[in-house]
Parts: C-alpha cells; sequence; structure tokens
C-alpha cells in the first residue's frame, strides 16, 4: 500500500483500517519527492497496530499472610490464546475490609510472574484482594474477590533477665522466656544476633530455647542482642550487651566469667 501526504511540512500519518487486528506488525518506509521526481527512502521499520485490553481474568487466585504486615498473592497465568488482547502483566488490588475499593492499593507486576508479594499492612485485619491482567490498551476483567487476614502482631516484651558466661571458647547465653500478650502472635523462638565491636556484619542464630551457646574466639569484643521470632514477625529487640574480650593468660582453666543483664 502507497499513500501520498501533500504537505511538505507532515511528520506523521495515520493509517485507518477498522478490520486491522490488534497489535498487527506492518513493515513501513517513507520517502521524499518533489516535481523533479522521486528522493530516497528511509530504511524498513517495524510498527504495531493498536492493541486491545484483554478480555479474560485471572483465575485461581488465593491469597496467604506471611506476618503481620505481609501478604502473599497467587494466580495462574493467563495465556494468550485466551484473551484478545496481548497481556504485558498483572495489576494486584487490594483494601481492607470496611474500606472502598475504589481506595485499593496497587501493585504491578511483569509479564510472565504469577505471585506477589504485599508489604506495610495492618496488623490482625482482613483485606480483599483481586487480580487483572493489562497492556498498553488498558486493563481486563477483575478476577474474583479473594480475602485474607494479616497475623497478629508480633510479642512487644522484649527478652529480659540476660546472663552470660564464658568457659573454655564459648559464650553461654541464658534469657527469660517472652509471653506474648493475648493479641500478639506466639512466641515460637528466638533470634540470637552477634558481631565483633569492629565488625559490621552480623551473624544471626536461631533458637526455639532460652539459651545458646556461642562458639566464638576470646581475644574479641562483642555486641549481641536477642529478639523473639513469632508468626507476626520479630518481636522487639533487648538492649545490646557488650561482651568484652578475655585474655587466655588472665584466664583459668576452670573458671566462669558471668556478667548479668536484666531489662
Amino acid at each position: 500500500m502507497v499513500t501520498v501526504v501533500v504537505s511538505p511540512d507532515a511528520s506523521k500519518y495515520v493509517f485507518r483500517n477498522e478490520s486491522l487486528p490488534p497489535f498487527s506488525p506492518y513493515e513501513v518506509k517513507v520517502g521524499v519527492y518533489n516535481n523533479k521526481g522521486e528522493g530516497p527512502f528511509s530504511s524498513i521499520t517495524v510498527v504495531y497496530s493498536a492493541d486491545e485490553e484483554p478480555t479474560k481474568a485471572p483465575t485461581n487466585v488465593f491469597a496467604k499472610s506471611l506476618s503481620a504486615s505481609d501478604i502473599e498473592v497467587f494466580w495462574s497465568l493467563l495465556p494468550e490464546t485466551q484473551s484478545k488482547g496481548r497481556i504485558q502483566g498483572y495489576e494486584v488490588r487490594y483494601w481492607k475490609h470496611g474500606d472502598k475499593e475504589e481506595q485499593a492499593g496497587r501493585m504491578k507486576t511483569m509479564t510472565n510472574q504469577t505471585f506477589a508479594k504485599i508489604t506495610n499492612l495492618k496488623s490482625s485485619a482482613l483485606y480483599h484482594l483481586a487480580v487483572k491482567a493489562y497492556n498498553t490498551a488498558g486493563m481486563g476483567p477483575s478476577s474474583m474477590v479473594v480475602n485474607v487476614t494479616t497475623k497478629k502482631p508480633p510479642p512487644s516484651q522484649p527478652p529480659g533477665n540476660i546472663i552470660w558466661n564464658s568457659s573454655d571458647s564459648k559464650i553461654i547465653l541464658n534469657w527469660d522466656q517472652v509471653k506474648a500478650q493475648n493479641n500478639e502472635s506466639e512466641v515460637r523462638g528466638y533470634k540470637v544476633f552477634y558481631k565483633w565491636n569492629r565488625q559490621n556484619s552480623v551473624s544471626i542464630i536461631e533458637t526455639n530455647k532460652t539459651s545458646v551457646e556461642l562458639s566464638l574466639p576470646f581475644d574479641e569484643d562483642y555486641i549481641i542482642e536477642i529478639k523473639p521470632i513469632s508468626d507476626g514477625g520479630d518481636g522487639n529487640s533487648s538492649e545490646q550487651i557488650r561482651i568484652p574480650k578475655i585474655t587466655t593468660a588472665g584466664r583459668e582453666p576452670a573458671t566462669l566469667h558471668s556478667n548479668h543483664c536484666t531489662i
């Protein structure tokens, strides 16, 4: 097909044809002419006709709570053959029970991603979620709405009454059990964070007990803190405990060095 644009100032041309399939590729080149004849043509460029919104809704949508503030939502990939419009990705809408759907938060994913993690939510709250496919033309129809409730918040009480002892090449830590309130997630363990005083990186040990043994060299100062673990997330941390280095020359083999910290 050839079209002549008579204006020398023209910089675009719109080809209209109602029978054009959505997002169909066309090869195009543009030339110039004057009263002496035709000039050279540009190189060939592929352009596409306009897209059409996806016509199918995502299926098999479900969500689960990860913590007091995070949830994850999943859905099945929508095959291109099931929708007239090309699919660029998916949009997840989420809103708290009692809020208007028009005020929903939105998160977009890329083409083949079939899950999304939503963060910074309210604890112990019921949320509604729905998923749509989208492309350059707009949004497709919405999936069925699914519901999920975020978990109770983590325990607010930090580990207290922390005692440490050193013997041989070990540091032994003990602390009181943290008890969650009725509106908090139950404690299912503890995280012990420790690092050298001059070190930036932090090491972590998890335990379901109220004590732990650390096999650490004694020629360093250590900074240690402890957090309770729950389904709602990590609880409040204890105050930092500094364990000073203990030189071998200043320690008898059978001697216990101890410190006591009440929080």
